[in-house]
């Protein structure tokens, strides 16, 4: 005879979903706890491991993503530095334009309907694709968050124009024209000289 769960039932693994999403959405990546998460799930923190492994594994599996950014952030990173805009959006293309693209667009279309995965989203940017980026160029932690939100709306766009609306040309453009239309952009946020820079960050010091 079948044993299974009765309809309705939310099994562990549900459970912990779920909290996380909550945990993750509330409170961010770093401030969540897997012993939160648990408890909130009404389960025993081992059960995490068992289903997903590591706080990591947990946070890509509640966000659903397709890919891990961390992933692809050391090839970013390696050759010259007056290169890495460049390179990031080439990288940000060949990923996009993959199958784990397909399945990007549907998370964004998710996370822009309901505030717990839009919350998810963004610890996803910045703890897996901006801060590690910008801490791997060296960047004082004052100026990263500005620098990285800048870099995050420029590289949002063309998400949404070439992905979600499809704006033409750029949602059908070679990767090369794309590149070298935005690499430059993208560099100037991550290394050069940015207006209104100072006056975030200082701003902040003194609230």
């Amino acid at each position: 005879m079948n044993r299974g769960r009765r309809p309705g039932q939310v099994s562990s693994r549900d459970a912990v979903l779920r909290a996380a999403r909550e945990q993750f959405g509330r409170k961010g990546y770093d401030a969540a706890t897997v012993r939160a998460i648990a408890a909130e799930a009404g389960v025993d923190p081992s059960m995490i491991n068992h289903h997903f492994g590591t706080k990591e594994q947990l946070f890509m599996a509640a966000l659903e993503s397709p890919v891990d950014p961390k992933d692809h952030i050391s090839a970013v990173l390696s050759g010259p530095r007056e290169d890495v805009g460049e390179r990031l959006v080439t990288r940000f293309l060949t990923v996009w334009d993959s199958p784990a693209g397909s399945a990007g667009v549907a998370v964004l279309r998710t996370a822009m309907q309901h505030e717990w995965s839009a919350a998810l989203v963004r610890e996803f940017i910045l703890n897996r694709a901006i801060n590690p980026l910008l801490a791997g160029l060296g960047m004082p932690a004052e100026e990263a968050s500005w620098r990285g939100n800048l870099v995050a709306s420029q590289l949002s766009g063309l998400i949404l124009t070439r992905y979600l609306i499809k704006l033409e040309p750029i949602a059908s453009a070679p990767h090369a024209v794309v590149v070298q239309a935005l690499g430059p952009t993208i560099q100037r946020y991550l290394t050069g000289a940015v207006a209104g820079e100072r006056q975030v960050w200082m701003g902040k010091a003194g609230d």
